[in-house]
């Protein structure tokens, strides 16, 4: 504690007033905006392309300034060698942790009173308004007028993109998602300007999923409206070929969707199931699709049968019965029914498909707890049972658990190091003490359990 508390007074004197404020020359900035803007107005000058490459470059420049110097991680002393001492200093939290703040004229940044390192940002001021909006209107007009600029505008166009990413970062971690989606969304729109760059999808992505975020967040109109923009930033990466790698876009345009059904709610409800069907056909182990489907049918009667899942992924492995994913899609829904003979069926089959991956032997073992569990839970909610046939049925029921033993310590041998498998097989071997060579299976795992 004491070593924190030096760390933080050292930083308040590092951070006491002084002449040398934050190094940006705003005055400067602004007579170089201004120079810029009457040479595209000129009537000679301003029919030339590299006038208004020279406007972006001045714009895009004046945009990044502020935070030229910025960056997780970036320890405070550097931070005031680079941009020079803050007005002031004050604690704070940083998503939901003590934080110092430096207070500059146009950037607040927050501090790990620990480290010492930026822990991010929240900018105050602008230089001048609207300096993206300018910056990408003027590569525009410089590409229209001279396609030759085009090399000039893709670097210029670059630079500005990776700035609105970082922002849109900044923007994000200080919880304003709204215009962290907007940057991210112009970041993606700075690599649209000229056909040599290449538009990150990443970014529109990374919009859509904040504007979705956002949207839940409000209610009524302006809840729809939200959920509309991320609907359209989704669909428009979609229509452009991109998935993120795991199919969570998917998930997401489905909350669009189902975020607008006050306004037409079987439009909205057929649009929010095909997503989501899409998806999970695309992307047949994304637990958050299968999630998402199983509370739509359940949450919305009409919509749909849980069934509809078994008959597509069935149909899909007609085609390619070899497909691992797919019979791990089928485990995880037969066991969203609380069908574990078939589910345990299904991770079986992922067993016989790669036998040398951890990740099948350690689901089948899982699954065959699952249903064991759920058989338990079954016998202690009937009160009909005499002491002697709740102990027999009890008994078998060990059984179950008995088989999930072999598929944990095959996955224990192929990965030693996982705490999950290490920990079942601890519990499960003290359950079943009682059965022969049970004990020294748990004096075994017991020891590793406890050096965890």
């Amino acid at each position: 504690m004491k070593k924190v508390l030096f760390l933080v007074a050292a930083m308040f004197a590092l951070a006491l007033p002084a002449a040398n404020a934050q190094k940006v020359a705003t005055a400067k900035e602004l007579a170089k905006l201004e120079k810029a803007d009457a040479t595209v107005m000129d009537a000679k000058k301003g029919l030339k392309a590299s006038s208004w490459v020279a406007r972006a470059n001045a714009y895009t420049n004046a945009y990044i300034l502020p935070t030229k110097e910025l960056g997780q991680g970036i320890p405070a002393q550097v931070l005031q060698m680079n941009v020079g001492n803050p007005e002031g200093s004050y604690e704070s939290t940083f998503q939901g942790m003590p934080s110092i703040v430096f207070a500059y004229e146009y950037v607040d940044v927050y501090l790990d009173p620990t480290t010492g390192f930026i822990q991010g940002w929240e900018q105050k001021l602008a230089i001048k308004e609207n300096l993206v909006e300018t910056a990408l209107e003027s590569m525009a007009k410089a590409y229209e007028m001279d396609p030759k600029q085009e090399s000039k505008i893709a670097s210029i166009a670059l630079t500005l993109s990776n700035a609105l990413a970082q922002q849109g970062d900044a923007l994000n971690n200080m919880g304003h998602t709204a215009d962290a989606a907007q940057s991210f969304l112009r970041a993606f729109q700075a690599l649209t300007v000229v056909p040599s760059t290449t538009p990150n999808f990443d970014y529109l992505y990374n919009a859509g999923m904040l504007m979705t975020m956002h949207a839940s967040t409000l209610q009524g109109d302006e809840a729809v409206a939200a959920f509309n923009a991320g609907e359209q930033l989704f669909n428009s990466a979609l229509a452009s070929g991109y998935e993120d790698a795991v199919g969570n876009i998917y998930y997401f345009l489905f909350h669009c969707y189902y975020g607008q059904k006050v306004v037409n709610r079987e439009a909205a409800l057929a649009n929010a199931k095909e997503a989501l069907l899409a998806g999970i056909k695309k992307f047949p182990k994304n637990n958050t699709i299968l999630d998402g489907l199983m509370q739509l049918y359940t949450a919305e009667e009409g919509v749909g049968d849980p069934a509809e899942l078994v008959a597509m992924i069935e149909t899909s492995l007609k085609d390619d019965p070899t497909n691992y994913d797919l019979w791990f899609g089928r485990g995880r829904v037969f066991n969203a029914l609380k069908n574990y003979d078939e589910c345990i069926k299904s991770f079986e089959k992922c067993v016989e498909l790669r036998p040398a991956d951890f990740e099948p032997n350690f689901y089948t073992g899982y699954f065959v707890i699952e249903k064991a569990n759920a058989q338990v839970e079954a016998l202690n909610s009937n009160s009909n049972l005499s002491y002697e046939e709740y102990e027999s049925e009890y008994a078998k029921i060990n059984l179950i658990y008995a088989e999930a033993i072999p598929w944990l310590e095959r996955a224990h041998e192929i990965n030693p190091n996982d705490g999950a498998t290490i920990e079942y097989l601890n519990n499960l071997c003290f359950r079943l003490r009682d059965m022969d060579g049970m004990m020294d299976k748990y004096n075994k795992y017991h020891e590793l359990f406890m050096n965890l």
